[in-house]
């Protein structure tokens, strides 16, 4: 298992953590072996659930507990997951987030099902290279998402998910067409600036909507949420906005880039030029996947590896760095594959 690093650190390298592993014996027979726990490994099964699709099964999950029974489990969890202790978190909702991620995983008890995803293709014109990239997610802490390019626009869809927005799901959505060009950086410290830069553009996309016959969405009021409330959240032609994009990226010279004023970021070591901003949405939804809607956001391109998304309404900013690990044979075969393993996370969780 890949897991992000501590929370957050967004640059630093995933962590590696083995669940289980095969022994090949002879007369083509295997034993299966159970890597979770704190008690060395023990008997575990696997069964080929059908193409690109297994289970594990844990034989043996007493090797799980500990004698300190669940509060030493949790606060090993904890160290583990999160490279601290309960009493290092003063955030109450984030103390609850917390809880419910472990109570949530340890019921599994390593008894899971795999399905295989593939790397997304990538094309010259891209913006950046496609690929998997950590975030941070507010009180949830770091997330791992893959980015992907579809003609005009590129979407972010979550690969680890959490209690508000599951794995799966569309977390972001950039329009290649609707470049914002930010104030300067005195003017762009002012939030209301901001604000008002992002609500024209949301109204432009609105307007054209109802011009085109599709549904917008309606205005809504902005929600109310903490300052450190997590964001809960084709074919291409020739001179296309996502290729204008791609050559502007590569040649940008960047621009000097702040945070406005009552913004919360998880990672204040955010870097201080970009190359390029568009206009996108942000899904965001109450726990348990209530509610689910689109807000306005900013996409912001650092470099190659890195790039950021302002959530507007949440006055919140995420981070995001790309995942250097490399992984074997993860390329799918054809685009039309990548669509339809994208359509088929979504529908688990939707």
């Amino acid at each position: 298992m890949y897991l992000p690093p501590h929370d957050p650190h967004v640059g630093d390298p995933m962590r590696f953590k083995p669940l289980f592993r095969i022994h090949l014996m002879e007369r083509k027979s295997a034993t299966v072996e159970c890597m979770y726990g704190h008690k060395g490994p023990h008997n575990g099964h696997i069964q080929i659930v059908k193409k690109d699709e297994f289970s594990t099964k844990c034989n043996q999950t007493d090797h799980h507990r500990m004698s300190g029974g669940r509060q030493e489990e949790f606060r090993t969890w904890l160290r583990e997951e999160w490279g601290r202790t309960l009493e290092d978190i003063f955030h109450e909702h984030m103390q609850e987030l917390i809880l419910m991620k472990f109570i949530y995983t340890s019921q599994y008890d390593n008894c899971l099902t795999y399905r295989r995803i593939y790397l997304p293709p990538s094309h010259p014109d891209d913006l950046i290279k496609p690929g998997l990239f950590k975030g941070t997610y507010g009180s949830h802490g770091l997330e791992i998402v893959m980015l992907s390019f579809h003609g005009s626009r590129a979407r972010g869809t979550k690969i680890t998910g959490d209690p508000n927005i599951p794995a799966g799901q569309q977390t972001v959505e950039i329009d290649l067409h609707r470049r914002i060009q930010l104030p300067d950086v005195e003017n762009l410290r002012n939030f209301n600036e901001l604000s008002r830069i992002v609500l024209e553009v949301r109204e432009q996309v609105r307007q054209e909507q109802q011009e085109a016959g599709e549904d917008p969405a309606p205005p809504r009021e902005p929600l109310a949420k903490g300052p450190d409330g997590p964001p809960a959240e084709g074919s291409r032609e020739p001179g296309s906005g996502a290729e204008a994009a791609g050559q502007s990226a590569s040649s940008g010279q960047g621009q000097p880039f702040v945070l406005p004023v009552g913004v919360s970021s998880r990672n204040e070591d955010y870097p201080r030029t970009c190359r390029l901003c568009f206009y996108g949405t942000g899904l965001i939804a109450g726990h348990g996947f209530t509610s689910p809607e689109r807000t306005p956001g900013v996409f912001v391109l650092f470099d190659e590896d890195r790039f950021g998304f302002l959530w507007l309404e949440l006055k919140s900013f995420s981070l995001y760095s790309r995942v250097q690990a490399t992984f074997q044979n993860a390329d799918a075969p054809s685009p039309q594959a990548f669509d339809e393993m994208l359509r088929n996370i979504q529908s688990l969780t939707s």
